[in-house]
């Protein structure tokens, strides 16, 4: 069996060998979520993670790409960001062959552990197990459907005008910015970034990053090289801190499905309703922005409460159930 590593940048037959795999193996193991776009797979596939060096290789029935962090912090470490074998192809050997690849790669780069993310109860959590990989974080993916969203809380804001209640929760201001965050808000969303540090992370073997208006930037960059399209919504003090914010990206703009980001509240201004009242600005913006969107996915870790409760509100329903699984090399 060949086992090739992509061309950088990759070649459009490359891309599309890729495409194909990735397009049967979703069609087979999760025929109710759409399969990625050829847009969402090229960016990915050319423009490398703000996080690490990425690697890409390729069989005749499979294909895989790893990240190795090099963010000063998280040297030790990387994410097997993919491992796909096409169905057909599947009990062969192959994707095994392909895995032996990524540890010899892992090994030589002196890395001690490696994280991926494994839907559950599927070929992919039985593949996972049987090489060493264990759960570490149990999430789930949640789904929204934006048109039914848009009704249902259009019909909540006019009956909640009518009652003479505030849309936005007294004291904030709402802003919304297409693409990069405006440079002289990009350090006050880095700063409120920084409340993630209390976020559910399980035994995952990471550490969580000093973010800066750089580092933001960077990885709001990369979305958009990539050919995506991202939109981020904060709510701000009078004096300019923002207290929360969230971010929606559509890695194929003219594609039928939006992944939510990151959602954070800053642990001095919760209990004020500002993580709803962000997302619900962020479905109007949407509305205008991308009509033609259906769906917004999120994964939320099983013992985050708080924002399992805010996206139920808002009608978010559990699609399946998804690990960070870890080896420990």
């Amino acid at each position: 069996m060949m086992i090739n590593q992509l061309s950088v940048p990759p070649t459009d037959t490359e891309i599309d060998h890729w495409w194909a795999v990735l397009a049967a193996a979703r069609t087979a193991d999760l025929p109710g979520t759409p399969p990625p776009s050829r847009t969402e797979v090229a960016g990915a596939l050319r423009v490398p993670s703000a996080r690490g060096r990425s690697v890409h290789w390729a069989t005749d029935d499979a294909v895989a790409s790893l990240v190795l962090f090099t963010d000063g912090a998280n040297d030790h470490t990387a994410f097997l960001d993919e491992l796909t074998v096409r169905p057909d192809a599947r009990r062969r050997g192959v994707g095994a062959a392909l895995w032996a690849r990524v540890r010899e790669e892992l090994l030589a780069d002196g890395r001690t552990s490696v994280a991926a993310e494994v839907d559950l109860g599927g070929p992919g959590q039985a593949f996972a197990e049987s090489v060493g990989f264990e759960n570490v974080l149990s999430m789930a993916w949640y789904v929204q459907d934006v048109r039914e969203a848009r009704w249902v809380q259009g019909a909540k804001a006019a009956e909640a005008a009518q009652a003479g209640a505030a849309p936005t929760p007294p004291g904030y201001e709402l802003h919304c910015w297409p693409g990069l965050v405006p440079d002289e808000w990009a350090r006050a969303v880095a700063v409120a970034h920084g409340s993630m540090e209390d976020a559910p992370m399980g035994e995952l073997d990471q550490q969580i990053q000093t973010w800066t208006a750089e580092r933001l930037h960077a990885a709001h960059r990369k979305i958009l090289d990539r050919g995506g399209a991202l939109t981020t919504v904060a709510a701000v003090t009078p004096d300019g801190e923002v207290a929360a914010y969230t971010e929606l990206v559509l890695p194929d703009p003219a594609g039928p499905r939006a992944l939510q980001y990151d959602t954070v509240v800053v642990p001095a201004h919760r209990g004020h309703g500002l993580g709803r009242a962000v997302k619900l600005r962020m479905l109007a913006e949407e509305a205008t922005r991308h009509p033609d969107l259906r769906t917004i996915a999120t994964s939320v870790a099983d013992d985050n409460t708080p924002m399992l409760a805010v996206n139920a509100a808002l009608g978010y329903r559990r699609e399946r159930g998804v690990g960070y699984f870890q080896l420990n090399l």
